[in-house]
């Protein structure tokens, strides 16, 4: 029998190698992890790891932290739940402020008519139920999604993600009834969609057994891809046309990313059912789905719910989440910082050819590198750029089905002098891989 470990497990050697060794024996290599360092502290856009280093944060735990490390008001909110009791599992002994929060979400979201919500712990168990409950309300099982999107890591939601590498490689045979189209963005046109639905209408599925096309506004791990706006109209027509539902999957759009609360509010479009997470609750774990309220009130009692699913400190940091988006006006801080941001990129891409389309909605922005003479996707020359900012302080991801985007995800709380570090940093990257 192993030894128990005690807190003296948490104490020296105290440093980056050495945790990164503890970590390679404890941990299976399947949770990948991009940094040989360990974080220690953060506040708003700035972190300091184990041994003291200071880094810039822009990629907010992956979109979850648009109000920043640590915001004052999510943290005493945090706080003061915790006075007052951690857990009862809502379905057992309900609380206020969960149904508080419900009701500011019913009135925020782009539904038509009157909504409900209930919440969840992670995006990919947003989606799962957002399928439970079009399946419950139309009585049909199949789900259309889309080539580059990405769902979630659980078996069903692996299944909607249109990316094989990393997430869907040996983990198949997949739920059945799951149908992928060509994405309508700058990549792909609308026609090709049209046409791919077409075929699969005649081959694959007939549209009466369809219960829901799902997509992301703007594509994550895609590569920051905005559907186009036409789109997104047409595909409100075809599942009016067909009694289908239309999931819009906002879990990294959310929260003022796109300098809207929800990025649908960009497109004039009303989806049956929103699905968030991430950024609704200040780095706390929660999730939700929104809908209209005949949608919702589909499943029987029992059939929706978890453990852990809207938890009360969760439920406590989202509230202070939302005050925080309003008092500081975040939308248009993000609008500001985003026109910025591509600004500057434009101007880096005149003089470094390698630097390829430049997109965005909001702050949710992204560059693809390509080789200059063929447009090819360059991987290669992406993860050298993340690299040297890296080595200066500055924390980027990578995004994109070839893996050749760079996407930014700064809290959108970010200081102004911190800001123009980070493009200070990025560019002084840039000059290195690009010279």
């Amino acid at each position: 029998m192993n030894a128990p470990q005690t807190p003296d497990a948490l104490q020296a050697p105290h440093t980056n190698a050495a945790w990164h060794a503890r970590r390679l024996a404890a941990t299976p290599r399947g949770v990948g992890v991009m940094g040989d360092f360990f974080i220690d502290r953060a506040k708003n856009a700035e972190f300091w790891d184990i041994e003291g280093r200071r880094f810039i944060d822009f990629a907010g735990g992956i979109a979850v932290l648009n109000t920043g490390h640590l915001h004052p008001k999510v943290q005493a909110a945090i706080a003061a739940q915790l006075q007052r009791f951690t857990h009862s599992c809502y379905q057992v002994v309900p609380y206020a402020e969960y149904v508080a929060l419900a009701e500011r979400i019913n009135a925020l979201v782009p539904i038509d008519g009157p909504a409900k919500t209930a919440f969840f712990s992670t995006g990919a168990e947003a989606i799962e139920n957002a399928i439970k409950i079009a399946r419950s309300a139309t009585g049909r099982s199949g789900v259309i999604a889309f080539g580059g999107a990405f769902h979630g890591r659980s078996l069903f939601s692996v299944a909607l993600t249109g990316k094989v590498q990393p997430y869907k490689a040996g983990f198949g045979p997949f739920p059945p009834e799951v149908y992928h189209v060509p994405f309508p963005c700058h990549c792909a046109s609308l026609d090709d969609t049209k046409k791919a639905i077409e075929q699969l209408f005649k081959c694959d599925i007939e549209p009466s057994r369809v219960a829901a096309i799902v997509f992301e506004p703007v594509q994550g791990e895609g590569g920051f891809n905005p559907i186009q706006p036409a789109a997104v109209k047409w595909l409100r027509e075809l599942c009016d046309q067909h009694g289908i539902l239309l999931i819009a999957d906002e879990v990294q759009t959310g929260f003022a990313r796109t300098g809207k609360l929800f990025a649908m509010e960009h497109y004039g479009v009303s989806p049956d059912l929103i699905t968030m997470a991430k950024s609704l609750a200040g780095g706390t774990t929660l999730s939700a789905v929104s809908g209209r309220q005949a949608v919702m009130d589909a499943p029987a009692p029992g059939g929706l719910g978890g453990t852990y699913a809207g938890h009360p400190l969760a439920i406590a940091a989202s509230h202070a989440v939302l005050d925080v988006i309003e008092e500081e006006r975040l939308c248009e801080r993000a609008q500001r910082l985003g026109d910025k941001l591509i600004g500057h990129l434009i101007a880096q891409r005149a003089v470094r050819p390698r630097i390829g389309d430049i997109r965005g909605l909001g702050a949710m922005v992204a560059c693809e590198f390509v080789d200059p003479k063929t447009g090819a996707p360059d991987a290669d020359t992406t993860k050298k750029v993340q690299a040297a900012a890296l080595a200066r302080g500055l924390l980027l991801l990578t995004c994109g089905v070839y893996g050749n985007v760079i996407r930014f995800l700064f809290p959108l709380t970010i200081e102004d002098a911190v800001f123009d570090e980070g493009l200070s940093v990025l560019d002084a990257a840039l000059a290195e891989v690009l010279a």
